[in-house]
């Protein structure tokens, strides 16, 4: 609790009172960082040099602590971050879990529709342009908070979504993860709108290896850890062309040199299909949803429940919170985001995950089981499998005792089959299960 919150003791006289604040507030600005206080949507200026001449708007939540996560989210065209603060659930999520979001915005000078300039290099490259604007507002926030530099992300919607997956590309070194929502592929379009519009219209011919080289090129000193990656887009998004959402996963699979052959795949609310692309340790990279029947937009799903978040506008459309299973894949709920699991299910209590379990049913044990043993099937959420012992969770996702098997964020929402092919040993089923 810090010292201008505490409550004086009658002990204390005005004077003392007065000169304790005073020596909270000398030690808050020789440290560098300003003081937390009620947290709003709130415009900074003179963030930096500005060479995008674009706007930062911060949310600085009460409840972030020292060394706090930093995300910053962009909106779509037509756009503001009032718009994204208000219907996106950030903020929601950052008053929850204790962490601070960054809001660029763009400006109608430099954009007639507010679009960020994903698809020219003098913006979207390292070092120049919006990119480097928006790189200062993360400068920013660390001088000016206390900021995890290993636990800041990215993410936004449609432009703001292409400005994404580049920034991810052109910083690997600052983002730890991002999130594209409805958006397009890291420099994709380097010469203008007229090859944005190439990649908006329909599909590039590229190989895995030629879109992982426009992420990898973009940093080419680099050879650190790449950043995580979510993929999000409606099937029926008739303004960027879905053929991007398969192009996405094939740059940042490629990136991280994963096959393109998802580890395990879920069915999530609002007909959203979850896959899951793990690495060489077994965790996940890359995570793609796609949204049945939705159109161009962020997906939210109003309501006041845990996974429920935003509000319905142009451009956000109801189906899913999005913003919540982003956050939870980043690891920002710290394993808070999902239920309690029963003792008897700790994750403590199963084996690691194996680095090469396959999510299909053709993983057999390691033993074969008993000829007098009837297999058994169970079809519930991947909460009630950890609880009803056919499963564990690790790090907020779940797996099958037994094979280890990916199956997915450990929720309520995500259902599967399990088969108990031996004794403790189960495996995802297929459509044939006895």
């Amino acid at each position: 609790m810090s010292l201008a919150r505490r409550r004086p003791t009658r002990a204390l006289g005005a004077t003392a009172v007065v000169l304790a604040v005073l020596t909270a507030l000398l030690v808050s600005l020789g440290s560098g960082q300003r003081a937390r206080a009620a947290a709003s949507l709130t415009q900074v200026s003179n963030f930096g040099s500005n060479p995008g001449a674009i706007q930062m708007y911060d949310y600085v939540s009460a409840a972030a602590g020292t060394n706090a996560p930093l995300v910053v989210a962009m909106h779509g065209c037509t756009q503001q971050a009032s718009d994204y603060y208000n219907d996106s659930g950030w903020p929601k999520y950052a008053d929850l879990w204790g962490f601070d979001v960054v809001f660029p915005q763009q400006t109608s000078s430099n954009s007639s529709t507010e679009c960020f300039d994903w698809y020219t290099s003098s913006d979207d490259t390292r070092g120049n342009g919006e990119a480097a604007s928006i790189i200062q507002m993360v400068q920013y926030m660390q001088a000016h908070y206390s900021i995890d530099p290993k636990r800041i992300y990215v993410t936004g919607l449609s432009a703001g979504a292409g400005m994404t997956a580049d920034l991810l590309a052109d910083y690997p070194d600052v983002f730890a993860a991002g999130s594209i929502d409805s958006g397009l592929p890291a420099q994709c379009a380097t010469g203008g709108q007229t090859t944005a519009y190439t990649c908006m219209d329909g599909a590039v011919n590229k190989t895995v290896a030629q879109w992982a080289a426009l992420a990898t090129g973009s940093d080419p000193g680099y050879n650190g850890p790449w950043p995580r990656v979510a993929i999000w887009q409606g099937s029926s998004d008739y303004t960027v062309n879905t053929a991007n959402f398969s192009e996405l996963m094939d740059q940042w699979t490629g990136v991280w040199g994963i096959s393109q052959t998802a580890s395990s795949t879920a069915s999530l609310t609002g007909g959203t299909t979850e896959s899951i692309y793990n690495d060489s340790a077994g965790k996940p990279a890359v995570e793609t949803y796609q949204i049945s029947g939705m159109g161009h937009g962020l997906a939210v799903n109003p309501g006041s429940g845990l996974t429920q978040c935003g509000a319905t506008g142009a451009y956000f459309l109801s189906y899913i919170c999005s913003t919540y299973y982003t956050a939870v894949f980043w690891g920002l709920d710290n394993g808070a985001g999902s239920p309690s699991p029963s003792a008897s299910a700790s994750a403590s209590a199963s084996p690691s995950p194996s680095p090469s379990a396959s999510p299909s049913k053709s993983a057999s044990p390691s033993a074969s089981p008993s000829s007098t043993w009837t297999p058994k099937c169970f079809t519930e959420s991947n909460y009630q499998q950890t609880v009803d012992g056919h499963a564990y969770q690790s790090g907020g996702y779940t797996y099958a005792n037994g094979s280890n098997q990916n199956m997915g964020l450990w929720n309520t929402f995500a259902t599967h089959t399990l088969e108990e092919t031996g004794p403790n040993y189960y495996v995802i089923a297929d459509t044939h299960c006895p």
